[in-house]
């Protein structure tokens, strides 16, 4: 079955090589961090502590990740800690925000044995710690051949996924039975795993490890920067719309350009992804609107700017807590919504689209508590009136926004302790000393091999 897997990765490889190269010379994708994705990583300095490897795919599991990083280094400041990511944009704001708590940030090795075989005997850690649900087959067999522990941290699995998952079943149970442990969000996640084949005596549910992020501290250096170079008054209204895809940003401004007929109101864009920077910028140019960039030089006239396009990672947390309101994107086009929590944490009210399934269980209970506005289902064409008309009785009603600013922040508090869960549950593999060991054909050629 893994040969067969890693031929599959071969295969799709060289055919989506194509892309890869468009994206690598147009974005410079892929190309950073490939001798690390090769599988050749730098070891940690001291060699004679424990390591504990954890791997955040990209931004929201490396946020997510922040209050499990700083009560790991609180308890267990004997062990060297490494973070790796696959993205770009991951690998950024692990370096902004666990830059002077971890041992060394790295990228994810290619899924291929001799990959993976690299990494592992360079990093040699004694637990892997997974966020959410990356499941790499190689990743994972190979671990369990080395007798390392890994454990699925915050895990979730979406409707959707599990709707695929269940087409490879009987590879996916063999594959989850490398699995240490399995710490899911709720129930509903604790569920889906077990019917995927993981023993159900390896599942626990410890909540969601984004309802503990309000506890740490987050940029408000950047916070008063942004609001002082760009004059934002508590008095002034100012609409954040977040993670953003197309054509959420067209919708977006179509809106803002309403609202401004009645409202002395300012506007945020933050796209998800970076490469669509130059994309909006676009937009805002056929606005006619005053707009600036955040990293363009700072003017005497960014105080007077009508929009401002966050092309910046990591510094969307940063500005929840400027915004009047925040549009959560991805959600009226269905890439399953992003993560709600952080602005609702921060006291900010905020409206998403349909689409949600990536943070189900998170919207349903701001939704029974009446804590969020969540648009139907919408022709991405006509999205704007409905969009207008919510952000319209939003702005006219402090009441109605005080309102379901306390409810989000009760539910926030009120499921706080995911961390503590998941250390509790982490503990007996963070103290245990397990005797690792690998073939000793990987470590001749993974010697030879000059990394």
């Amino acid at each position: 079955m893994y040969l067969a897997y890693s031929l599959l990765l071969t295969l799709g490889l060289l055919v989506l090589l194509p892309y890869f190269l468009f994206q690598a010379l147009a974005h410079g994708k892929y190309i950073e961090g490939l001798r690390q994705r090769l599988g050749s990583v730098q070891a940690t300095k001291d060699q004679s502590r424990p390591v504990v490897w954890l791997h955040c795919v990209s931004v929201g599991e490396t946020q997510a990740a922040r209050p499990l990083v700083a009560r790991l280094r609180a308890e267990f400041p004997e062990h060297s800690l490494v973070v790796s990511t696959i993205t770009n944009t991951g690998q950024k704001l692990a370096h902004q925000v666990f830059g002077n708590q971890v041992d060394a940030i790295f990228y994810f090795p290619f899924d291929w044995r001799w990959s993976v075989r690299r990494a592992l005997t360079a990093i040699n850690p004694n637990v892997v710690l997974i966020m959410e649900t990356e499941l790499w087959p190689n990743f994972l067999h190979e671990c369990s051949s080395r007798n390392i522990p890994v454990a699925l941290v915050n895990g979730r699995i979406s409707r959707q996924s599990f709707r695929r998952y269940r087409l490879a079943r009987f590879f996916l149970s063999t594959v989850l039975s490398h699995l240490s442990l399995a710490v899911m969000q709720s129930e509903s996640d604790a569920e889906r795993i077990g019917e995927l084949g993981l023993n159900r005596d390896r599942i626990l549910r410890s909540g969601n490890l984004k309802f503990d992020v309000d506890s740490i501290a987050t940029g408000s250096e950047t916070t008063e920067a942004l609001k002082n170079r760009f004059g934002l008054q508590e008095d002034q209204p100012l609409v954040l719309a977040a993670s953003t895809h197309a054509p959420e940003e067209r919708i977006i401004l179509e809106s803002f350009l309403e609202l401004k007929k009645k409202h002395n109101v300012r506007l945020i864009i933050a796209p998800r992804r970076p490469e669509r920077f130059h994309e909006v910028a676009k937009l805002l140019d056929e606005s006619g609107l005053n707009w600036v960039k955040r990293t363009s030089a700072p003017q005497s006239s960014d105080s007077a700017a009508e929009a401002i396009l966050l092309d910046t990672i990591g510094e969307l947390p940063s500005v929840y807590s400027l915004a009047t309101v925040v549009f959560v994107g991805g959600s009226i086009v269905d890439h399953g919504g992003h993560n709600v929590l952080e602005p609702a944490a921060r006291g900010t009210c905020v409206v998403t689209g349909h689409y949600t399934h990536n943070f189900q269980a998170i919207v349903h209970l701001l939704n029974e508590a009446d804590a969020i506005v969540q648009l139907p289902p919408l022709d991405p064409r006509k999205a704007s009136n409905c969009l207008t008309h919510e952000l319209e009785a939003l702005l006219s009603d402090d009441k109605r926004r005080t309102e379901l600013t306390i409810r989000a922040r009760e539910i926030v508090q009120n499921n706080q302790g995911a961390t503590e869960r998941t250390i509790g549950f982490l503990r007996p593999l963070l103290t245990q000393s397990p005797i690792k060991t690998a073939p000793r054909s990987t470590l001749l050629a993974t010697h030879t091999s000059g990394s």
